[in-house]
């Protein structure tokens, strides 16, 4: 598969997009007066929750932690909140932050998870936007040398910042996550103290995880399946976080 891509400016991707953050942008994110979304999810070590063929990439980017009386890997995304209109875009769909956008947004519109292949059927993008332009895919290979440096600087962000995240949740009082596939629970930290506890863990050398995990669950089976493999699932409503479901209705 050959696809070329040029981008038209016409600001769809900044809407609606809770774009992944590394440690550094999510402190500008929430100094420049945004609001970071807290998105977890977690398998278990017996691959409860994960695909075999997935699970090098979903190691790496995840920190092993305790629930109940077994171990879960827990995967934790700092995010920009965007609902509507992205806050940096300007009234002519220009980014007013473009030469400190985040990674992410220099990547788009390619995927940043390995297993997922680029599908330009389900991106945002007008048809126009894949008709010219330079190449980006050849032969089904990434061709853009450039975007590929910037993937793997994503991909290695999520991978050296896991422990901190991990930190940054427990201090913030995030200890409850989804299972992959299942869900994510998504949190929306008080900017103000996600700043300074993003300071005070960024200054002090990181401990091994500290407290226990707690599972969200979709249904009563899910719960089933968690509980059986010794982990912990949460039993009373949700207080600080929104569950979200993967499953189909």
């Amino acid at each position: 598969m050959n696809t070329t891509f040029s981008c038209v400016g016409c600001g769809k991707c900044c809407n609606d997009h809770h774009v992944p953050l590394t440690l550094a942008e999510a402190r500008m994110w929430a100094a420049d007066g945004g609001q970071v979304i807290v998105l977890v999810e977690a398998f278990l070590t017996n691959g409860l929750g994960l695909p075999a063929q997935q699970r090098e990439h979903a190691e790496r980017r995840s920190v092993v932690v305790r629930s109940g009386a077994c171990e879960a890997h827990v995967a934790i995304t700092f995010a920009a909140y965007n609902v509507g209109r992205c806050r940096n875009l300007d009234e002519d769909n220009l980014c007013r932050i473009y030469e400190r956008r985040p990674l992410v947004c220099r990547i788009y519109p390619m995927e940043i998870n390995p297993h997922i292949p680029l599908n330009p059927a389900i991106k945002e993008c007008p048809p126009e936007s894949w008709e010219t332009g330079p190449d980006l895919i050849i032969g089904g290979e990434l061709v853009d040398q450039e975007l590929m440096g910037l993937i793997q600087r994503s991909r290695q962000a999520d991978r050296d910042e896991i422990q901190t995240k991990e930190a940054i949740c427990a201090l913030l009082g995030i200890r409850t996550t989804a299972l992959k596939g299942d869900g994510f629970t998504a949190y929306l930290p008080d900017m103000t103290a996600f700043a300074v506890v993003i300071d005070q863990v960024e200054q002090q050398p990181l401990a091994g995880s500290s407290g226990e995990w707690v599972f969200h669950v979709s249904g009563d089976d899910i719960a089933g399946q968690v509980l059986a493999a010794g982990a912990q699932v949460a039993t009373e409503m949700p207080l600080n976080y929104a569950f979200i479901s993967l499953r189909a209705a």
